[in-house]
Order: structure tokens, then C-alpha cells, then sequence
């Protein structure tokens, strides 16, 4: 039976474990070596600042190139206060919620570790936002991956203070208004506690981790839609066979050949007598292209595993070392890096899957141009290839490195950052323009086997019978928005069993 709560511990947090608690809805609670590390760490720097007259930094000073103006201890909690108010100053769209969950889930956990000096009534307010449903409206823009995602987890941290607002059940309102609702008191921050809640990467961890799962499902995706767009246009399948990727073992080109070759063991069309010697690199390629992807995602996968079960916030507090020690673990380069090789890696299948769709459409093999019975009277699928095509030239310039930029803040003391909340962000719109694109090759993949007198392997046939009772086959022209926009709601309602859960 499953636990009523997820115990918040420094215990590894695999996908697995994200999975069933952000996206099945699983409350969370903090457990008791949890709270014992807050309430100690919290103690020590309550300890050292009534002990010690040094200066340390972001706790008596102030922030960036203003680390050598000394606070009086009676401001220091002003000081908190200010610098979440002052850093509060995203643009741009709004973070989906699913992100913006994670981003809270992900701080609650980083804090939880014993090396951010925050008070445990601080990190119980964020638990007991998660499980309630209140999410704080985040924006996209405003960060440098560098110091922390500073001003989207300013955004995060304002309704502690009953600043800024929030989204209960679909509605935003006033935190302030929120704070009456639920009775709870303002949180009145200590020294050191706002630059714990906005220093740390869990924007860009937050991202990370959506479109590794989201990232991880399209490439399962690509292998099954392949596997029919193989059979409709009548392709070859001894370039799935075993013989070729054993000489050449990419784990990712070795799981691709072997998946689709599944997939089609039991095909009808794969049997078939074949007039052509050998099909289009769009076919043919599969394994080393969608195996490059998967490999890429492998690797982009350990990396954000490693970040989310970290402390990322500055300065770092050890209690037991007598040691407060400012480093840079805020630092988001080992993302951007990723992220920018996760967003080619992405685009790329969807690259890939554009041009199977234009071989599908383009009159080959027995197949109708434009795969309908009357072409001429009839568009058909012309355009929606247009769009695969748009999309996948956005993605494209979407895959231009954040990472290689950086742009001097804060006075020269932040003289080189990451610019891996952009990465992150446009690596989100990159996973969903190829969720777009595979979804239109399924469009396409389906209509096509409407037209062959022979049946793809039963694992195909089952999703397409699934996928025929959203989008049925089209006789004559219809608005193919309705059906492109079905079919991605219908690859996102998917259930697909990876390796990475």
C-alpha cells in the first residue's frame, strides 16, 4: 500500500520517486532527521551571530557587489526581507504549474539537507503550500543561472512574506489574502534565511527535471510512431536487425534497433516482398539518430539527478565544521550545458520525424499524394507537413547555445554566469514543438495505413485503433488543427513505460 506522505530526507530522489510525488499528487512531509538538520544548522548561525563580530557575507553584509557593507544585527532581518522584495522582478510569461510545483518541491528539499540556516516554521510554510495546492505565480524571465535563480525564486519565496500572488484551485489572488484565509502569520525571515530561498538552481532544476521526463517519453514515442510510419510506407527492416548496431554498440543505436525491430516482428508489411533495395535515411538512420538522442538523454538525465539531490544555495552552513563558507554551488553552468545538448538532442527527433512525414505525403510506394482518395479536389495532409516543417525550423533556432553567453552583473563581482534559465526555458519549448511534430507524423502514419491492404505489428494496431476513435480517417478536407491538436493530447495522455522510472 502506498504512503500517505513522501518523507522529505536526504535519502537519493530518483524520477521514480519525483514522479509519483509532484505528478500523482502525493503530499509530502518533512521527517524527523529532516527537521533535526534544519533546527541544528538554524541554531549554530543563530550561535555565531550573537558570538561572532566577522563579517559573512549575505548574513551581516550585503549582497553582490555590496558584500562589504556591514548590517547592524538589528536590521538583519530587514535585510531578508528586502532582498526577497527587491530580487522580485520577473517578466515574461508565466511558469506552467506542473514547473512551478516541482520548483517548490525541489527547495523544500534543498533546504531540508541542514546547510541553509533557515528556520524550520520557513520550510514547513513551503510543505504546507505543496500540499495545499498554492502555487506562487513565477515568471519566466529574470534569471542568469548564476547567483541562484534569483528573481524567479524571489517570486517563489514572496508569499511566505504575504507578498505577491498565488494560484489556489485556477484562481490567482493576493497572497496576503491567501495568508487570512489559511490563518497563518507572515513569515518574519532571520539573518541569512532570504538568500537560502532565493539562491539555489531549483528554476532551472525544476525545468530540468519536466523536460527530461517529458524529454525521455518523446523518444519512446519516436520509436513507436517510426515503427508504423515504417510499415506505411512499405520500408525494409534489416536495418533493425542486431547484425549492424552489434559492430557499431551505441547503447542508444542498440535499444532504438531493437525496440522497433520488436515492434514489427509480427507485421505484416515487414513480411511482405520489398521492390526497393533500401529506404530513405529517415527510415534507414533511425537507430543511430534516435539512439544519439537517447544516449544525450542518458547523460542530461545524470547530470539533473545529481543537481536536484545537492545544496545549491550560498553561503554554505556547517555546523559541525564550524565553518560558513561562500562558494558558488549556485552556479547553473553544469546545466546550461546540458540543457543546450538536451534541445539538440530533442530536436533532432523531431527533425527526423518532419522528413518521414514529407516521404509519407509525397506519392511514393502506392501511397495517394498527399495521402487522400482525391487529390486536387482535396488538400489533404499538404499542409500539416507546413507546420511540422515551421515547427521544426523554430526548434532549430531555439537550439542556439545559452551557454556560451554571459553578460557581467552586479557590479562586476558576478563577472561570468551561465545563462541556464534561458537554456532551460527554451529547451521546454523545444521538447514541446517535437511532441507537435510526432504527433502530426501519427496523423500522417495513421491516414497512410488507411491505404495499405496489410496490418503493422499488433502493438501499432492497438494504439492506432486507440488513437482512430480521436481521429478518424479523413475522407475529404476537414480542419486540421482540430485533429493535429487531438493527436497531441492524445501522445501526451499516453502512458509509456521508460527506463528512467
Amino acid at each position: 500500500m502506498q504512503e500517505e506522505f513522501h518523507l522529505i530526507s536526504s535519502e537519493f530522489l530518483s524520477f521514480k520517486d519525483l514522479y509519483a510525488i509532484v505528478f500523482e499528487g502525493k503530499k509530502i512531509k518533512l521527517s524527523d532527521s529532516a527537521i533535526e538538520k534544519i533546527e541544528k544548522c538554524r541554531a549554530y548561525l543563530d550561535h555565531k551571530m550573537e558570538t561572532s563580530e566577522a563579517p559573512i557575507y549575505g548574513i551581516n553584509t550585503g549582497f553582490g557587489s555590496l558584500c562589504d557593507h556591514s548590517i547592524d544585527h538589528e536590521d538583519l532581518s530587514q535585510l531578508q526581507r528586502n532582498l526577497v522584495m527587491s530580487h522580485a522582478c520577473g517578466m515574461g510569461s508565466r511558469v506552467p504549474n506542473d514547473i512551478v510545483r516541482l520548483m517548490l518541491f525541489l527547495k523544500i528539499q534543498s533546504l531540508s539537507y541542514g546547510h541553509s540556516g533557515v528556520q524550520l516554521i520557513t520550510v514547513q510554510r513551503l510543505v504546507d503550500f505543496y500540499n495545499s495546492e498554492i502555487l506562487p505565480v513565477v515568471y519566466t524571465q529574470g534569471s542568469l543561472g548564476a547567483s541562484g535563480d534569483l528573481s524567479p525564486l524571489a517570486h517563489l519565496a514572496l508569499p511566505l512574506l504575504g507578498e505577491g500572488k498565488v494560484e489556489i484551485n485556477g484562481e490567482v489572488v493576493d497572497s496576503a489574502d491567501m495568508l487570512k484565509t489559511y490563518n497563518w502569520e507572515p513569515i518574519k525571515l532571520q539573518s541569512k534565511e532570504g538568500l537560502a530561498l532565493l539562491n539555489g538552481t531549483q528554476f532551472m532544476s525544476a525545468y530540468g527535471v519536466w523536460n527530461v521526463l517529458k524529454a525521455t517519453k518523446i523518444s519512446e514515442l519516436a520509436d513507436i510512431i517510426t515503427s508504423i510510419s515504417l510499415d506505411a510506407f512499405d520500408g525494409r527492416t534489416e536495418p533493425f536487425e542486431v547484425f549492424s548496431h552489434a559492430i557499431r554498440p551505441h547503447e542508444g543505436q542498440l535499444k532504438t534497433a531493437e525496440k522497433i525491430y520488436s515492434l514489427l516482428e509480427d507485421s505484416e508489411g515487414a513480411k511482405r516482398d520489398k521492390v526497393h533495395v533500401q529506404d530513405p535515411y529517415s527510415f534507414r538512420c533511425v537507430p543511430q539518430v534516435h539512439g544519439a538522442s537517447k544516449d544525450a538523454i542518458k547523460h542530461v538525465t545524470k547530470v539533473v539527478l545529481t543537481e536536484i539531490n545537492s545544496v545549491t544555495d550560498n553561503p554554505n552552513v556547517f555546523p559541525d565544521e564550524d565553518r560558513v563558507i561562500s562558494a558558488g554551488n549556485f552556479h547553473g553552468q553544469t546545466l546550461a550545458l546540458s540543457f543546450d545538448f538536451l534541445a539538440i538532442a530533442v530536436a533532432e527527433l523531431g527533425s527526423i520525424s518532419e522528413r518521414r512525414i514529407y516521404k509519407l505525403i509525397s506519392g511514393e510506394r502506392g501511397l495517394p499524394a498527399y495521402l487522400v482518395a482525391k487529390p486536387g479536389l482535396n488538400s489533404g495532409l499538404m499542409i500539416p507537413q507546413y507546420t511540422a516543417a515551421s515547427i521544426v525550423s523554430q526548434s532549430k533556432q531555439y537550439c542556439t547555445p545559452a551557454s556560451i553567453d554571459s553578460i557581467v552583473s552586479s557590479n562586476g563581482q558576478e563577472d561570468h554566469v551561465s545563462m541556464g534559465a534561458n537554456a532551460a526555458t527554451k529547451l521546454h519549448k523545444v521538447v514541446e514543438n517535437t511532441m507537435s511534430v510526432l504527433a502530426i507524423e501519427l496523423l500522417n502514419a495513421s491516414q497512410a495505413m488507411a491505404f495499405r491492404d496489410y496490418k503493422t505489428g499488433s502493438f501499432g494496431e492497438s494504439l492506432l485503433s486507440a488513437y482512430r476513435l480521436d481521429v478518424p480517417f479523413i475522407e475529404n478536407d476537414v480542419l486540421s488543427h482540430d485533429y493535429m491538436q487531438t493527436s497531441v493530447s492524445f501522445l501526451n495522455s499516453l502512458q509509456i513505460d521508460t527506463d528512467i522510472l
